[in-house]
């Protein structure tokens, strides 16, 4: 995508001559596609690394409280701390693969297709690293009590990645098909 014919479209649009009438509708609707688009894009990496970064941090310091009592846990909190992660990850490679296809001469469908196709990630990548972030945080008070079961913690957290791994599938989906 060539950003500076997007951002040289969006301006000429916004610069009407003063003897014309300005249109704002129909010339949203000439640009408007590939601003669309971003949008999506925006949605499925904002959304998802926001969720991640809170879980990374609830569980980073759960994790931090577990290395102050026994230094040797370093493992499994760096494991548990970094599940969550996976999220903001999903969102980055969907946004990714959309600006792919964005075209500053993008029609509104298409980019609103593409706005579309981040959702799925955006949303459900925030609640599930959140979530995942809760049941990590778990498995570090399981680690600091029975250091030999952290490995069943990290199993029970990763069943919460299930449904972001879903909804990143979709999206993946819904981009291609885009």
């Amino acid at each position: 995508m060539n950003l500076t014919l997007l951002f040289n479209t969006i301006a000429a649009a916004s610069a009407p001559a003063a003897d014309q009438a300005v249109d704002t509708a129909s010339k949203f609707f000439n640009w408007g596609g590939a601003a669309i688009a971003l949008i999506g894009a925006a949605i499925a990496v904002v959304l998802a690394g926001i969720g991640s970064a809170i879980a990374v941090k609830n569980v980073a310091s759960a994790g931090i409280g577990l290395l102050s009592e026994d230094p040797r846990q370093f493992m499994p909190a760096l494991v548990l701390s970094l599940l969550p992660s996976t999220q903001g990850i999903y969102g980055f490679v969907i946004a990714f693969m959309m600006l792919g296809k964005v075209s500053a001469d993008m029609n509104f469908t298409s980019g609103f297709s593409l706005m579309l196709a981040g959702l799925p990630i955006g949303i459900v990548g925030f609640m599930s690293a959140i979530f995942q972030g809760k049941v990590a945080a778990s498995g570090i008070q399981l680690a600091a009590k029975q250091p030999k079961h952290w490995s069943r913690a990290m199993i029970l957290t990763l069943l919460v990645e299930m449904f972001a791994l879903l909804s990143f599938i979709i999206s993946i989906f819904m981009v291609n098909n885009g």
